[in-house]
């Protein structure tokens, strides 16, 4: 085995570690396919793409079996990131919030720290 010696040796050799599941040709058809949104696909008015159901779209397209892990690095081969819903009250009142936000948060953000509160702890207590 020959060794690379100076500016060969410094080109790149590809990633380390096994090839992708997934070659190239079968990603560009995944996000093809995931374009067209979950309820395409049977899923309903649910518009989220979860890792499991991607696992079963790749069985289902590629006839291949595949984990959650691999579906993941699938995802972010397509330049897809993790979002996370956002839970909020059904009560919320958005105009309210804003309100405080506004006016109420700045006046308590710039308040001076009230004199004379020292420490509360245990170990202090007896030094006075």
């Amino acid at each position: 085995m020959a060794a690379c010696v100076g500016a060969a040796g410094l080109v790149s050799k590809g990633a380390s570690g096994p090839d992708p599941k997934l070659p190239d040709v079968q990603l560009a058809r995944l996000s093809e396919r995931l374009e067209q949104g979950p309820a395409a696909a049977g899923y309903g008015d649910d518009q989220r793409w979860t890792l499991a159901r991607v696992v079963a779209l790749i069985a289902t397209m590629f006839h291949v079996k595949v984990g959650i892990t691999t579906a993941w690095q699938a995802m972010r081969r397509l330049g897809y990131c993790v979002q996370m819903p956002i839970h909020r009250g059904i009560e919320r009142d958005e105009a309210a919030i804003e309100h405080w936000r506004r006016y109420q948060w700045p006046s308590l953000k710039e308040s001076p720290p009230v004199p004379g509160h020292g420490s509360v702890s245990l170990t202090n207590a007896g030094r006075r």
